[in-house]
């Protein structure tokens, strides 16, 4: 570690329903270690899950980076950002049962959207929107106002993360096997990519818990792969962007911000995968409310955005952040393309631990 005071330690988390990103930064920018492992969300797992999920990867990255965790903690900074902390009770649950555990002196625990937001623009307000497993939106105006949502799915009105664009698709790919939608290709093409033989076949496993509701938002891929020839697909697609742009848009007009530059960042697995097409519908849809507004895609994940907050609570200087955002950029590149090279932890979920200056 480049300096032995516990001063020097920013912990970053991007907690998901799918995985969970750890990181350990120093405040010099180095990163010290990188830990993937799996679904952090409340939602999916409780808030004693969470926090058991996330103590393991702590721990990992400090055995991993050899690290004391003794000397180290209590950290100066930390940014536990979790899909699923939306209402002030998942916050404040989160918080109950992390601080005890003394691992910062300075503690922010709040959604995932704020990093993707950081991650996407140093300007420190505009609206960032995630659509990985499900979908979120929050928009930050330059005086520090917030709109938000309450995402919590269906029963507040969200449609549109890979859950709900893969449930699609299965659905039209029953319907058009029995006659009551029109033809699609995703007939054939959705029950292929389980290896099964018909939509039933898929429906069947789903409802008997032979195959995880989970992998339900894989599908989304095949309707991306299908939505250039199929006009099922095709919907499903816009449809999606429409969601995204009525998020987007609801939050530039709440913050007043239609007339404003702002960026908005879009990020998560399912827009990573999403066609240039998708991105440039979004792109026209938001410009139609707010013509200057820049519509993004983030650059970088958002554990990069989280790991940049913990920076900021400590005003670190400009070079740092730099050396930060570089260094999780090519470990995080590292950790998405190199699955042979993950561990695995006690429930099974994927695990790397990537290090970076002094410790590769």
């Amino acid at each position: 570690m480049t300096s032995g005071h516990s001063e020097g330690v920013v912990l970053a988390v991007d907690g998901g329903g799918v995985k969970t990103d750890l990181a350990l930064v120093h405040t010099s920018g180095e990163l010290l270690a990188l830990v993937r492992g799996g679904r952090s969300s409340p939602h999916y797992i409780g808030t004693d899950g969470c926090v058991a999920l996330l103590a393991r990867l702590l721990e990992r990255a400090f055995a991993q980076a050899a690290i004391d965790a003794g000397d180290a903690l209590p950290a100066a900074s930390a940014q536990i950002m979790v899909a699923g902390a939306d209402l002030p009770e998942e916050l404040a649950a989160l918080r109950g049962a992390i601080e005890p555990l003394g691992w910062t002196r300075r503690l922010v625990i709040d959604n995932d959207t704020l990093a993707l937001l950081r991650s996407g623009t140093d300007r420190r307000w505009g609206v960032g929107v995630v659509c990985g497993g499900g979908i979120n939106c929050v928009g930050i105006a330059p005086d520090g106002r917030e709109a938000r949502f309450p995402a919590l799915g269906a029963i507040t009105g969200d449609w549109g993360g890979g859950y709900d664009v893969g449930i699609a698709a299965l659905a039209a790919a029953a319907r058009s096997a029995d006659g009551r939608g029109p033809r699609t290709i995703l007939e054939s093409a959705v029950p292929a990519y389980y290896e099964l033989d018909e939509p039933l076949d898929v429906a069947r496993a789903v409802h008997l818990r032979e195959l995880p509701g989970e992998r339900i938002g894989e599908l989304a891929r095949v309707v991306f792969r299908a939505a250039g020839t199929d006009s099922v697909a095709a919907g499903i697609v816009r449809r999606l962007t429409d969601e995204i742009v009525a998020m987007a848009t609801v939050a530039l007009r709440r913050l007043d911000l239609t007339g404003e530059d702002a960026d908005v960042v879009l990020g998560g697995g399912l827009i990573r995968a999403a066609p240039t097409g998708a991105i440039e519908a979004i792109a026209v849809g938001v410009r139609e409310v707010a013509p200057a507004a820049k519509v993004i895609v983030a650059p970088t994940a958002p554990i990069v955005g989280a790991a940049m907050l913990g920076l900021d609570a400590l005003a670190i200087n400009s070079s740092a952040v730099a050396r930060a955002r570089s260094e999780l950029n090519a470990a995080f590149a590292v950790i998405e393309g190199d699955g042979s090279r993950f561990s695995v932890d006690g429930d099974g979920a994927n695990e790397r631990v990537l290090r970076g200056g002094a410790h590769g």
